[in-house]
């Protein structure tokens, strides 16, 4: 059906790798005699196997291309890597046909399952073309990276207890208000809220160090209620990276933040309740924690409403978690 893609710049493979479901990357030297042996192998499954953006076959020359090999730790020919949703889930190193075969057929019978309802919409598919909902489109060459925190450092400060839970805020469902299929008994709430006042701050420590291009914050209180009852949407963001532990606020409010954000009215989507925030990507090229303080909301409201936080970018190696505490916390930082 489809020739393996040669890769000629790491925005062409992330590219993919946000477009196709599953991109199966054969990283692979001239000089290597393993590498051609296996090639045919490899030629006649992407061959039959390539379905568009389903199952995507590349080819990646790790003499032109080290950055991408050096992103994904590759130090020897060849090695094949799985991705799902821009995310590594498979490494075969080594000519060995069998394995290759085995892995990359049992790829595709997952590929061929039927997709989740709603996969071909952007407002509802993940960012690599199904499973996580989003609130708008991935942005062009990212990945849905949200799944790289590390579930327990994760803290959320000021939060009100009846209301949901800080993971509830990275889960890739579609948020309950929306209609996902689920009654607010079955599900819980899905959401959080602030407690004592409008503020909020969120720790999120990441499984390996990103490269962040953007976030999707998803906010959408009830349109009806009493007055200063009714929560609100954030307006003023503040963020700060490389901590070693959740800000308290007033720890934040005598730090710098690396960016300060502002969201008026119109930078919510109307539908989904999905605002988009660029970030100055060149502050934020090595991330390994991000502290989110959420400092106001948008009216005159007591609280503020969060629904959903999508994050996006690029996700390099596996950090040593042991040691966040050890760099977290640098003289001057």
């Amino acid at each position: 059906m489809a020739s393996p893609i040669h890769i000629t710049s790491k925005e062409q493979f992330q590219s993919l790798l946000s477009s196709s479901t599953f991109v199966v990357a054969d990283f692979h030297a001239e000089w290597c005699g393993p590498c051609h042996a296996i090639a045919p192998v490899y030629d006649q499954l992407a061959s039959q196997l390539s379905r568009p953006n389903r199952i995507t076959f590349t080819k990646i020359d790790v003499d032109k291309q080290q950055d991408i090999a050096k992103a994904y730790a590759v130090t020897a020919m060849p090695t094949f890597i799985v991705f799902e949703r821009g995310r590594p889930t498979n490494t075969i190193r080594g000519a060995d046909p069998t394995k290759l075969n085995q892995v990359i057929r049992k790829l595709a019978t997952e590929a061929g399952k039927s997709e989740p309802a709603g996969a071909g919409d952007a407002s509802s598919s993940g960012g690599a073309g199904g499973g996580s909902w989003l609130g708008a489109p991935a942005p062009k060459g990212y990945t849905d990276i949200t799944d790289e925190y590390d579930a327990k450092g994760l803290e959320l400060l000021n939060v009100d207890s009846e209301f949901g839970v800080a993971r509830a805020l990275l889960g890739s469902a579609k948020p309950s208000v929306l209609g996902n299929g689920k009654t607010a008994e079955d599900a819980g709430a899905d959401w959080v809220e602030s407690d004592t006042d409008e503020q909020l701050m969120l720790f999120i420590p990441f499984k390996s160090t990103l490269k962040v291009h953007s976030l999707h914050i998803t906010s959408l209180p009830p349109s009806e209620g009493d007055g200063d009852e009714i929560p609100m949407r954030p307006r003023t963001i503040h963020l700060y990276t490389n901590r070693s532990h959740v800000l308290g606020f007033d720890e934040a409010d005598d730090i710098p933040p690396v960016q300060a954000v502002t969201l008026e009215s119109g930078d919510w989507d109307p539908k989904t309740g999905t605002a988009k925030i660029d970030l100055r990507f060149v502050k934020f090229q090595s991330v390994f924690s991000l502290n989110i303080f959420f400092v106001d909301g948008d009216g005159d409201g007591e609280k503020t409403r969060i629904d959903r936080i999508r994050i996006f970018g690029e996700a390099g190696e596996k950090r040593e978690m042991g040691k966040l505490e050890k760099i977290g916390d640098e003289p001057g930082e």
